[in-house]
């Protein structure tokens, strides 16, 4: 699973904690600033970044070295740890000293809280401010919000004409039998997942109507029609290249994980301007990026750090 939504086991979080970081790599590319780096604010920096090891998160870090290259700091990679708390505990540790994580995973997962907060903006200002105490400053967020959605392919898309999540609710309770879904055997028992959301929307889908299957076959399963309606995240990149219809969630049930810059705050109080050179690229992305460049490495099968680097020379952040 991208993330975890339930607070791990205390057990679990020691023995995670003491595991350190012993592998990595120097960041060599050869850039120079473009719209961020001017000046070199962070020549003398030696700075780690790292980062989980889903497709997304691979590009995300090779965003931020990259960035952090630009402007004069030699990056040593650490990105693609095992599971999300690994990386998160590299930099509070100081193991590591800068990552991109999600605010609803920051704010359940490590954080502990059962609800999530319904406004992104103030969902971040949370996870800012009660994580401060445990060494982590949370930048400003990005647009990119990896949350879960109901999707369906462009056959049945004109068939039924469906855009909300609140128009599927109307549709099933009209015609049960148009409403068939796959989803993976966790969505369909959360209480953030498929419960949740027919309780939200005042839907019913009968049991039989429900199909539970592996992620990957979810996505192959919805292109053919198989279901009329399948679980994805927002930001797949096969949802581009199967051309699915993302299902707009308009009462805001599912929790937001807005792709943030979090970095150690020992190492931000050193060097200030990392802030500075991240927060143009954090605001470029959305959605509609992360599912171009998780494309090209899903579908297309390119690598992910060169994909990140062209995408920060075709946007002008480096030359």
């Amino acid at each position: 699973m991208r993330r975890r939504t339930t607070p791990l086991p205390a057990v679990l979080l020691l023995v995670l904690a003491g595991c350190g970081l012993k592998s990595g790599s120097p960041m060599t590319d050869d850039v120079r600033p473009g719209t961020v780096g001017a000046g070199l604010p962070l020549k003398g920096a030696h700075l780690t970044v790292t980062s989980k090891e889903f497709t997304e998160q691979l590009v995300l870090g090779a965003i931020m070295g990259i960035a952090f290259q630009a402007a004069g700091a030699d990056v040593l990679d650490r990105t693609g740890i095992q599971g999300s708390i690994g990386s998160r505990e590299a930099v509070r540790k100081g193991d590591a000293d800068a990552q991109f994580e999600y605010t609803g995973t920051g704010w359940i997962t490590y954080l502990g809280h059962n609800e999530p907060i319904a406004d992104p903006e103030k969902q971040w200002a949370a996870v800012r401010d009660a994580d401060a105490g445990n060494g982590l400053t949370w930048l400003p967020p990005s647009r990119l919000d990896n949350t879960y959605a109901l999707a369906m392919n462009q056959a049945n898309y004109a068939k039924y004409g469906t855009k909300t999540l609140s128009q599927v609710a109307a549709l099933s309770k009209k015609d049960p039998g148009a409403v068939t879904l796959c989803v993976e055997g966790e969505f369909a028992n959360r209480a953030d997942g498929l419960p949740g959301m027919e309780k939200a929307y005042g839907m019913s889908v009968p049991a039989k109507n429900v199909t539970q299957m592996d992620t990957g076959i979810i996505y192959t399963q919805v292109a053919k029609g198989s279901c009329t309606y399948g679980e994805v995240f927002t930001t797949d990149g096969r949802i581009k290249s199967m051309r699915l219809v993302v299902m707009a969630d308009d009462k805001r049930f599912f929790p937001h994980y807005n792709a943030t810059p979090v970095v150690n705050s020992k190492v931000l109080k050193r060097w200030p301007a990392i802030a500075a050179v991240i927060e143009p690229v954090t605001r470029k992305l959305d959605n509609t990026v992360a599912r171009t460049l998780n494309a090209k490495v899903d579908v297309d099968g390119e690598d992910p750090h060169q994909v990140a680097l062209d995408w920060m020379r075709q946007e002008g952040f480096v030359k």
